[in-house]
């Protein structure tokens, strides 16, 4: 090998060791305009943040949907820009890259920049189809339908924009809280000159639509809602009853049908979309707010569905509201239906599941599917479901509903074996005595003793003297038919035993059977704060199970909870006194200071607060002390 060749080789071999590594692929763009991280670990152990985005790469990011927004609102460049173009610019920058849902729907960042420009595209393609203001004059319909259509786009491009407020709050790299109500997202990251923002989800947050109004003047400015509102006083209300969802009760509205069907659709197109959710699907993210606008309306227009009528479907009583159930799930499907939303339940099983989970229907007893009712007029007892609060439909009704005075829950006869705790005892505070079974009731001389058979609900025995039943429970007297200062004596002979058992007593005596067991369940206005109203209530619901395990107790003023259940129920304590003073559920507030009492529970003396009785289902309110 000559010295050309060796030197050939040897830069073969520097090159082959040197070689630099090929290039790896491109990263790619997400719709919001986000380059996807590095390869990395699937979970960090420390939460990235999401890139700030500037407005312009968001629209960049979405120019193909843009144009598809030029050919649908068909209209000249500049009148395009100003009724189309700045709206979703100043949407764009209060939102950015906002997440709509922390684990559903358009969870990814730019989510809910995505989520509001498809709603408002769908809503503003529908209003093609449709004659808005269809009474009016021709020359009044001309001069509205622009206007319509606007309005239209702008509650579908806000449909969700009260998840920036309620859902989640947004804070920079040196932990800052970004001020929702003040300025939009983008301005206040540009003046942080922080480079990435922070989400935290609020964890049960209740869907509070009406927030957006407080950031509507972000995304449409007031000249704006001038025009819409010009010669005419139906499109601004008709677009806010859209966008804070309570619709104008008695007067049908396309927009907000438009608007309602849109979201419908889109969010049902994204969760079948989204491979990565495939396996488990979540239940009803967005369909609850579908379901009680159906009943709503139900019950606004609907004759089979107002209240406490002969034959209705709603019932209120004194225990709350109910709805018969099922046949109340096919009306209520039929409107949906009507309506052509996407992703609607068949099953009532499935709609009762939705609700419940959303906090709206309250779950019934253990070991049964729903509640039983006896409504006025009904011979046998129906099946329903109950509503949390009665607010939750009724409210903004034009006729007042007043509650039924009698009771509307079914009293089913519960089994022999079942203790009852005494009005006293409840009064008290006094837990059931530990053994749950009620003591057997003693012979009858002469029919039972000589036949040799059990008397009606009692378990065959060996003999043995009478004294021993009455050593079971001192307090339950001996009923021998006749005179009841007779004692435990018996007959000393056949023949004074037949005389001494009259006729009537030959066959037993039919028995009334006892009355039910008590229930108890929490009453509290809907405006508690949702994580206080959980842990009160299961504290509530605690009281209905053995109660030597019940978390609250009842005292002579009230309800007694101790303050370390919150703790347990990861609440805070202080929230959750300034919660429950806030809807007046306490005794002994005093300039709207909570007070607290000691009470000895397991045996173990504990602070906590005392709930009014009138706020608890199932308490005899003449057995409390009357308090402030």
């Amino acid at each position: 090998m000559d010295a050309t060749q060796i030197v050939a080789s040897n830069m073969g071999l520097l090159d082959l060791l040197h070689r630099r590594p090929r290039a790896g692929p491109i990263p790619r763009t997400e719709p919001g305009g986000i380059v996807a991280p590095p390869p990395g670990p699937e979970h960090p152990s420390v939460d990235p943040g999401i890139a700030a985005c500037t407005v312009d790469e968001l629209l960049a990011s979405e120019a193909e949907l843009l144009q598809r927004f030029k050919y649908c609102y068909g209209c000249d460049g500049e009148t395009f820009e100003r009724d189309i173009v700045e709206p979703i610019r100043r949407y764009a920058g209060y939102v950015n890259l906002l997440p709509a849902t922390a684990d559903n729907y358009f969870c990814g960042a730019g989510g809910l920049f995505r989520l509001g420009l498809e709603v408002a595209f769908f809503g503003l393609q529908g209003t093609d189809a449709h004659i808005v203001s269809g009474r009016a004059t021709i020359s009044v319909r001309k001069d509205l339908e622009p206007r319509w259509r606007r309005a239209t786009f702008l509650a579908g491009l806000c449909s969700e924009l009260h998840r920036t407020l309620c859902a989640a709050t947004v804070m920079d790299e040196q932990g800052d809280e970004w001020p929702a109500y003040l300025m939009p997202l983008t301005t206040w990251l540009a003046r942080r000159k922080a480079r990435r923002f922070f989400v935290r989800w609020i964890a049960n947050a209740p869907e509070s639509r009406g927030l957006s109004l407080f950031a509507l003047p972000h995304i449409v400015s007031p000249e704006s809602m001038q025009e819409l509102a010009a010669a005419n006083h139906v499109v601004v209300p008709q677009m806010l009853a859209s966008i804070t969802g309570i619709p104008l009760l008695h007067e049908q509205s396309i927009l907000i049908e438009l608007v309602k069907r849109s979201a419908a659709l889109v969010i049902d197109r994204d969760l079948a979309a989204s491979a990565h959710r495939y396996g488990r699907p979540i239940l009803g993210a967005h369909i609850e707010r579908y379901l009680l606008d159906a009943m709503r309306q139900l019950i606004a227009a609907h004759p089979a569905w107002s209240p406490n009528t002969e034959r209705s479907r709603v019932w209120l009583g004194a225990e709350g509201l109910f709805i018969v159930w099922p046949n109340a799930a096919a009306e209520i499907r039929k409107v949906l239906e009507d309506d052509e939303l996407r992703g609607i339940p068949k099953a009532p099983e499935t709609i009762v599941e939705i609700l419940t989970a959303a906090g709206v229907l309250m779950s019934p007893p253990p070991g049964v599917t729903n509640w039983s009712i006896l409504p006025p007029g009904s011979s046998t007892a129906l099946e329903a479901v109950r509503l949390m609060s009665p607010d939750i439909l009724l409210t903004g009704q034009a006729r007042p509903v007043e509650p039924l005075p009698q009771s509307l829950l079914a009293r089913s006869s519960p089994t022999p074996a079942r203790a009852h705790t005494t009005a006293a005892q409840v009064a008290a505070g006094a837990a059931p005595a530990a053994a749950e079974t009620r003591a057997p009731a003693p012979p009858r001389p002469g029919v039972d003793e000589v036949a040799g058979a059990p008397y009606p609900g009692q378990r065959a025995e060996p003999e043995h003297d009478p004294t021993s039943r009455r050593a079971l429970d001192p307090q339950t007297p001996l009923d021998f038919g006749g005179n009841p200062d007779a004692g435990s004596a018996a007959p000393s002979s056949p023949s004074e035993l037949d005389a001494s058992v009259p006729q009537h007593l030959a066959s037993p005596p039919p028995t009334t059977p006892p009355s039910p067991p008590r229930r108890f369940a929490l009453n509290a206005p809907l405006r508690l704060v949702p994580q206080v109203r959980q842990a009160l209530q299961a504290a509530i619901e605690s009281m209905n199970a053995d109660p030597r395990a019940a978390v609250a107790v009842t005292v002579g003023a009230g309800v007694f909870v101790p303050l370390s259940h919150f703790k347990s129920c990861s609440v805070d304590v202080n929230v959750a006194l300034r919660a429950l003073v806030e809807v007046d559920l306490l005794v002994g507030t005093k300039d709207r200071r909570p007070r607290t009492y000691q009470h000895d529970i397991g045996g173990q003396e504990q602070a906590g607060v005392i709930v009014k009785p009138g706020h608890i289902h199932g308490l005899d309110l003449s057995d409390f002390q009357a308090t402030a």
